[in-house]
């Protein structure tokens, strides 16, 4: 969709860089075999003893079996406390790791890079610190209180051993973030292993759709859905990521299933009448109201609901969106005033040709051998 930037500036990534290291400096100066430290991070993952009440972990809303979405395709996830739920469909979070600091670019008057759908943190470790501490998730209360959890886990032996003695409920929390963050760079959540990768070291050949979908998916003059689930190798990492961490309002319509719309008005006070903002309300501006990152197409066929309200459960639905947004009838836009139309909405797409593109994104699923 979005045209935009199709390149991590190098500016970006020596600030990405900057940040990893001071993170590691703040923790502290030992080195720690990665492998270790993954393996801390996958248990904390798993760890459903780190809520409040306890039964919420992680993986409780990032199955692996689901692209590191929620296991049971929820329009949004219900919190520790029962009857809580956010405001918005839990995205994947394989692949995250390749995202960087949120950076605007002025010759284009766009945003780029940051993490969650809004781009409200910088770093993964931040990423995996919040939902700790968010009453709507996993609802500590403090880090106090979540310090003492961490002390009763089996694995604080191995974070002792990786990180040291640290009596400070900050830096605890910090060294445990930071292991989640190293879980989240390793294979488990970055495998490459779709029939795409494959198909891209010529081990298998694509069905005539599938290379169909693969031609319209790529053609700026057909579906351009190449524009910003980018096909080409990402210059930091090397690897087709089918993102170009740009931000996008496609004008999805607001979702009445949300439940977050009648959750108590402690949590919601606006009610049904709520509008999500996405990154207008992380940079406080309402030019950019109503726009969120392009996630990445990898593993899309088992992450449905789709889009940040679940408002879509299945690709074609998506896809024909895309083809028939502004030629046929659709619910409002939940943001009305930032809808993308240069791009999307009347694609002139045939139904065939919608299916074969929906054939091609379900080549991205991972564990295809």
């Amino acid at each position: 969709m979005k045209r935009r930037r199709r390149y991590v500036f190098l500016t970006v990534f020596i600030f990405f860089m900057i940040l990893v290291i001071s993170c590691g400096k703040e923790l502290n100066e030992i080195k720690v075999v990665p492998s270790e430290k993954s393996e801390l991070g996958r248990q904390i993952f798993f760890d459903p003893n780190l809520s409040n009440p306890v039964g919420l972990s992680c993986s409780s809303c990032h199955s692996p079996e689901v692209g590191f979405s929620d296991p049971m395709h929820r329009i949004v996830s219900e919190g520790a406390v029962r009857g809580l739920f956010s405001a918005r469909n839990v995205p994947s979070i394989g692949y995250s790791m390749f995202s960087f600091p949120l950076v605007f670019d002025a010759s284009d008057s766009t945003y780029s890079g940051g993490f969650f759908l809004d781009g409200r943190v910088n770093s993964l470790r931040e990423q995996a610190k919040l939902p700790f501490f968010n009453k709507l998730e996993m609802n500590n209360q403090s880090e106090s209180s979540l310090a003492e959890k961490v002390k009763e886990a089996s694995w604080f032996p191995l974070l002792e051993k990786l990180y040291g003695h640290i009596d400070n409920p900050e830096k605890m929390i910090n060294s445990m973030t930071d292991a989640i963050s190293v879980f989240e760079q390793s294979g488990s959540l970055n495998p490459f292993s779709s029939k795409f990768d494959y198909y891209l070291k010529n081990q298998v050949e694509f069905t005539k759709e599938e290379e169909l979908g693969l031609q319209l998916f790529t053609n700026p003059l057909k579906g351009n859905c190449a524009s910003c689930h980018i096909t080409e190798p990402d210059p930091v990492s090397g690897k087709i990521l089918f993102t170009d961490f740009t931000y996008d309002n496609i004008g999805v319509p607001k979702n009445p299933l949300n439940a977050f719309y009648s959750i108590p008005t402690l949590f919601n006070p606006d009610g049904i009448k709520f509008v999500d903002s996405g990154l207008g309300r992380t940079v406080k501006m309402n030019r950019f109201a109503g726009q969120f990152k392009v996630p990445t197409l990898r593993n899309i066929a088992i992450t449905a609901p789709y889009f940040h309200n679940g408002f879509f459960q299945t690709l074609e639905e998506v896809v024909h969106f895309y083809n028939k947004r502004d030629v046929e009838s659709f619910p409002r836009p939940e943001v009305e005033l930032t809808v993308n139309h240069r791009e999307t909405g009347n694609l002139k797409l045939s139904v065939a040709e919608e299916h074969a593109i929906v054939a091609f994104m379900r080549t991205l699923t991972d564990g295809y051998k």
